[in-house]
């Protein structure tokens, strides 16, 4: 027989399914225990979906999640710090529908290293994350990367984390790591994989966006798109942290996809390989197709076996959640916080003046549209007034830095109007399908107010002038040059938003130590403990501030209003 047809016969197509989902922020049931209705992307729905894939596929599926698990529902929050005993949730669903690789988000870093040490340990699959460094051993905190073989192919998974997490966490919570630039990290990597690995294929799981959101002289937040411009050697970036779904792109040869968020939809490659030979006659393998897809599975039926399998974690949660705490004699609705001051920003400017002692508080709706309606207010509810587990912080600030964060915070926030037509909002039509911007031009959580002290914002001033402080609100005067202490959530403290840094201007190194007080436990625990304490809860907007002139302002409110909400 001749070696050409001895090659021929040693001559096969192998057909890979990559799947990815990122950013699920607990959206583990099909329960939204948040809002108390049905959710419309669940992993339960996804379980289905994988189920399919597996059928089809077999081994050759290959599942994987890109980080910010162990955040965004009750879920979790019962998990990590209400029932830490109990396996964590996060992992076991991920064990449920064997998953072959997890990536580190933010948001895990954000729990603590108790709550997601335990985590690591309990998933059956590695978390990687090549570029997050033990800062002992100099190597990497975790797997940097995870080597498979599927029908003779050798594939490589490499995990990374945006580098940003000391621009928004505590160093009590990554404490024993430091973060790579993901550019240089993935060069390197690269090479191992390819020359000492001998990977067939090169697939990047990066917790990081495409581009954008904070740059500094270290590092880019989201560097995908540097990744895939930069260093050759990628068949397939999967990518997420934004939260915005991406068209699917190819950069230099390398296929890019992002699925979104809160598993409403999949990100997955199908990849033909060609191997030629074998390990002993000059095996070859050849990438000959590449097809990316972003698969919405919300029309997909619930596992009912995977609810079945997880009804106890689901009861227990329910439980947790339905607790009444208190009752509310009015509203609390956060897109009233865009247009002025608000119940739903101004409580919690009282839980951190009353909590602190402080001059005065910084604070931002930390969600777009949601509601605490009159009436029996339940631990679910908590989750809409605060969303995310910070601490509250205590900073000093001059009164000249007071300002200028508010300058910022506005800068972002509203237009310079032109004319009495403009828009008063700063909007942007096409984020409107961004689940971060929500046809804002920047990002919401970063929308500032202060309570304290009486002040205008003029919006027919241009950027950096817009912000007048008139005096404290029991009447103190308000003085540029003198120190103040500042509430505000730990996320703005450790530098989330960069409104100290780049609009107070403070160092970023150098905000450790303005910080006079930082809380045991969560903003949240303490809301619950206020309105326990209350009962009978009648919150109030403050009108300590307002958008001038005023004849101009108040028709524009109303017609951006419109304009966001359809009102």
């Amino acid at each position: 027989m001749s070696a050409t047809v001895l090659l021929a016969q040693r001559t096969k197509t192998v057909t890979l399914q990559l799947i990815e989902t990122s950013d699920v922020h607990g959206a583990f049931f099909p329960y939204n225990f948040i809002e108390r209705s049905p959710m419309r992307g669940t992993l339960a729905r996804a379980s289905t979906y994988f189920n399919k894939q597996r059928r089809q596929y077999g081994k050759n599926l290959i599942l994987m999640d890109n980080g910010d698990i162990l955040q965004g529902q009750p879920t979790c929050y019962y998990s990590n710090y209400v029932n830490p005993k109990m396996p964590n949730v996060a992992a076991e669903v991920i064990n449920y529908l064997k998953y072959d690789a997890q990536v580190f988000g933010n948001h895990d870093v954000e729990t603590g290293h108790a709550v997601y040490d335990k985590w690591i340990h309990e998933l059956q699959c590695p978390t990687l994350g090549a570029n997050i460094i033990d800062t002992k051993s100099g190597k990497p905190y975790v797997e940097p990367y995870l080597m498979l073989e599927r029908d003779g192919v050798r594939i490589a998974i490499l995990g990374m984390l945006t580098p940003a997490i000391p621009n928004w966490l505590h160093q009590q919570l990554w404490s024993g790591m430091r973060f790579e630039e993901m550019v240089t990290c993935a060069r390197r990597w690269v090479k191992v994989l390819r020359e000492k690995e001998q990977a067939d294929l090169i697939i990047g799981l990066f917790h990081s966006g495409w581009d954008g959101g904070i740059v500094t002289d270290e590092y880019d937040e989201d560097a995908t798109q540097k990744v895939a411009e930069q260093v050759p050697g990628f068949d397939v970036i999967f990518f997420g942290h934004d939260h915005i779904q991406h068209h699917i792109t190819t950069q230099n040869g390398t296929l890019c996809l992002d699925p979104s968020s809160n598993a409403v939809k999949v990100a997955q490659a199908t990849i033909k390989v060609k191997v030629t030979g074998d390990k002993t006659a000059g095996r070859k393998a050849e990438v000959i197709e590449k097809r990316g897809e972003i698969v919405d599975i919300t029309g997909e039926e619930i596992d009912e076996a995977y609810i079945s399998h997880f009804q106890p974690q689901i009861d227990s949660i329910r439980h947790f959640v339905d607790q009444q705490i208190g009752t509310f004699l009015a509203p609390m609705r956060s897109r009233d916080a865009f247009f002025g001051p608000a119940t739903f920003t101004d409580y919690i400017h009282d839980l951190q003046l009353e909590h602190t002692g402080a001059d005065l508080s910084f604070n931002a709706p930390l969600q777009f549209d949601t509601e605490v309606k009159v009436g029996p207010v339940y631990m679910s509810d908590m989750f809409k007034l605060y969303r995310y587990e910070n601490q509250i912080y205590v900073l000093r600030m001059t009164g000249s830095e007071i300002r200028r964060h508010l300058e910022m915070s506005y800068d972002l926030w509203v237009n310079t109007m032109q004319s009495p037509d403009d828009h008063i909002m700063l909007l942007n039509d096409a984020a409107k399908g961004d689940q971060q911007r929500f046809g804002f031009k920047n990002l919401t959580f970063n929308f500032d107010s202060a309570s304290g002290i009486d002040y205008e914002v003029d919006v027919t001033k241009p950027n950096g002038q817009k912000v007048r402080i008139l005096q404290f609100s029991d009447g103190r005067p308000f003085q540029e040059d003198q120190w103040y202490r500042v509430a505000m959530n730990s996320y703005r403290g450790n530098g989330g938003g960069e409104l100290l840094v780049r609009g107070a201007g403070i160092p970023l190194d150098s905000l450790p130590s303005r910080i006079l007080y930082m809380s045991e436990r969560d903003q949240r625990h303490y809301l619950t403990e206020k309105i326990r304490k209350e009962g009978n809860v009648n919150p109030q907007a403050h009108h300590n501030w307002r958008f001038v002139p005023e004849e101009w302002a108040l028709p524009a409110i109303a017609r951006d209003r419109k304009f966001i909400f359809q009102e």
